[in-house]
């Protein structure tokens, strides 16, 4: 009697651990990459040419796939001196969504209300990052050779749903920035 109560002790900490495990890899932070950065487009309309690479958290792809819309902030600042007021500067948002009745994934310029794309995995919903064009304001064709321009990008947690504003601050899972990108405009 007593070896099958310590039998059944030893088997329910095994299934807590391996839940537990379970658990934790799911706690492993997304990744959001920052591919390439250019400036592009005619004098009067530049646009951000813009490679994101981004894969989504368990928690992060769970509640995109539940028609929860996940938010991507995109800032730019172009300037001569680093630690300087920018000469031009530009925050865009782009939205991930999942529409469950027409079983498609969107990807959409908050900014630019036209500008939307419709995939039908979230695989293609991803892979549409990286060819992103985001329209600037035209302070950005009239920057002078020696700027240089940063681009940073990163999960908006201030868009999610109450419910998960919270866990978004505190759960690796919820963590998604990319690391800054720099480069020179005048060289490409």
């Amino acid at each position: 009697m007593r070896s099958s109560k310590s039998l059944a002790s030893a088997v329910s900490i095994a299934a807590s651990v391996l839940v537990g495990c379970g658990a934790l890899a799911q706690q492993h932070p997304g990744t959001l990459a920052i591919r390439s950065a250019r400036l592009g487009g005619v004098s009067d309309a530049p646009m951000l040419e813009l490679g994101l690479d981004c894969r989504l958290s368990g928690p992060m792809q769970d509640a995109l796939d539940h028609g929860i819309p996940l938010t991507l902030t995109i800032r730019v600042d172009a300037g001569r001196w680093r630690f300087l007021p920018s000469t031009a500067s530009s925050e865009q948002r782009i939205e991930l969504r999942y529409f469950p009745l027409s079983r498609r994934y969107q990807l959409r310029d908050l900014d630019a209300p036209a500008d939307v794309r419709s995939f039908a995995t979230p695989g293609y919903l991803l892979a549409g990052l990286n060819s992103l064009r985001l329209p600037l304001p035209v302070a950005f064709a009239a920057l002078p050779r020696d700027a240089s321009a940063h681009v940073e990008a990163g999960l908006e947690t201030a868009a999610l749903p109450g419910a998960l504003r919270l866990p978004a601050l505190f759960e690796p899972a919820w963590q998604l920035t990319a690391t800054e990108y720099t480069w020179q405009p005048a060289a490409g």
